[in-house]
């Protein structure tokens, strides 16, 4: 009876379970982990010294020459090379950046592309709310409609005149919705009723939903009516596209064909992966010949054998032959970052949505594509900052881009031969520029929640 007593209370001890470990303490603040990470061994200290003494030599001659030695106010390279002869001369940086920024845009003009790129940026601010309703309508219309408004306030003409009663009235269709739109936006945010809420309160939300889009869409097609008719004789002195350049034209072209990727993109992927042989071959015919040569040969064949393939009497100006060859270009490369993204969709989305009695266009858009875009939002952001880094090719045929006014700074009579100073003024702006892209598409990311 003891024996068993024993072994019982043997086999209660072994099903007792032990109390938890304390955790580890990892606290060790800034020196400690210094010291853990870089001085953990011999090898590593030694490595630590020797690095931490080419960064700072590096870091010293940079910040030498591009800070402490250097002249930001001279007339001419001569005089920079009187002052400081080791250092940077950014006075010739300071006095073309005018060109640098607006390229040959006439200087009294130039408020309307601050203007233009303002009220762009204007438009998309209401995106930084993540409960505002039809977000992403906000952002259709800003694809859509801004080009109108951007080109008649940097092309100039009459309104609805030079550039057309078409363009005219697209471009007060698009002031129309962005003041109703901003008016719903006001009104939410003060909470209170939206101007979509205002027009039919007492019908069934069934109904009210239609009358409301009827009531928005009749108001803003009055208010753009009148705008036509009160801007009729309001003109802006024509500026030609030849005259564009600098920053702005990079952003132009850039903009445009971002914006255009992933359109293009998506009929190429979904066109190669169709099952009409016709569409299925062309789309592979188009993806794979752009493919299979370098931006710079199309931007070659855009400018000079489309004219060919044109009818003599149609003639498009340099820009927009390039617009056509980036847009092509860019599309092609996305088109691959999509169909990526599709064949990683289980087959289950599919069946899912059949089950739910979807179609093909339905399921495409509401169920295939959202995921197969955030899914390969790391890939299609790495083409987007490879293209805004090609735009500077462009420079080659003769458009004025940002890199051509810098290149021209060193032909400058008063700073010939000062090729360094304006090369890295622009490497630091793309650098901002692609590390700002990337920080937004990790942020974009985490507000997805693409790893679920």
């Amino acid at each position: 009876m003891d024996d068993l007593n024993v072994k019982n209370q043997s086999a209660v001890k072994q099903f007792v379970p032990t109390p938890p470990r304390p955790p580890r303490k990892t606290e060790r603040g800034f020196l400690g982990t210094i010291r853990h990470r870089c001085f953990n061994s011999v090898g590593n200290g030694l490595l630590t010294l020797c690095v931490a003494t080419v960064l700072f030599y590096l870091v010293k001659h940079v910040l030498d020459w591009a800070v402490f030695n250097a002249v930001f106010s001279a007339d001419n390279r001569r005089q920079c090379m009187d002052v400081s002869p080791e250092g940077a001369c950014w006075a010739g940086v300071i006095s073309w950046f005018n060109g640098l920024i607006y390229g040959r845009f006439p200087l009294e003009e130039q408020w309307r592309v601050n203007v233009g790129v303002l009220l762009g940026l204007v438009w998309l601010l209401p995106l930084i709310s993540k409960r505002l309703p039809l977000r992403n309508f906000i952002l259709l219309s800003w694809i859509g409609l801004y080009p109108f408004v951007g080109a008649y306030l940097f092309l100039g003409g009459r309104f609805g005149a030079e550039l057309g009663l078409i363009h005219g009235a697209m471009a007060s269709l698009a002031l129309a919705f962005l003041g109703i739109l901003y008016a719903n936006w006001v009104l939410s945010a003060l909470g209170k009723k939206g101007l979509n809420e205002l027009f039919v309160p007492l019908l069934s939300r069934f109904v009210q939903r239609r009358l409301q889009l009827l009531s928005l869409v009749a108001v803003w097609l009055l208010v753009a009516l009148v705008m036509v008719f009160g801007l009729s004789q309001m003109s802006l002195t024509p500026v030609p596209i030849d005259r564009w350049g600098g920053l702005f034209l990079t952003f132009i072209i850039a903009g445009f064909a971002i914006t255009m990727a992933i359109p293009i993109g998506v009929v190429l992927a979904l066109g190669r992966r169709s099952k009409l042989p016709v569409i299925h071959w062309l789309s592979m015919a188009v993806i794979e010949l752009v493919r299979s040569v370098p931006l710079i040969t199309v931007l070659f064949m855009a400018v000079t054998l489309l004219p060919i393939f044109l009818p003599a009497d149609m003639e498009f100006n340099k820009l927009t032959q390039v617009l056509v060859a980036v847009c092509l270009f860019a599309g092609a490369y996305m088109a691959e970052n999509i169909r990526g993204g599709l064949q990683a969709i289980p087959k289950g989305q599919y069946e899912a949505a059949a089950t739910l009695g979807l179609g093909y266009l339905h399921t495409m858009v509401l169920v295939i594509l959202p995921q197969a875009l955030r899914m390969m939002i790391p890939n299609i952001m790495t083409s987007f900052i490879s293209l805004l880094k090609d735009t500077t090719l462009v420079s080659i045929i003769g458009l004025f881009d940002i890199m051509l006014m810098a290149r021209n700074i060193a032909n400058d009579k008063d700073w010939v031969g000062m090729h360094t100073e304006p090369l890295v003024m622009i490497s630091v702006l793309f650098f901002v520029l692609c590390y700002g892209m990337s920080q937004y598409s990790l942020n974009l990311e985490k507000r997805l929640k693409v790893d679920r």
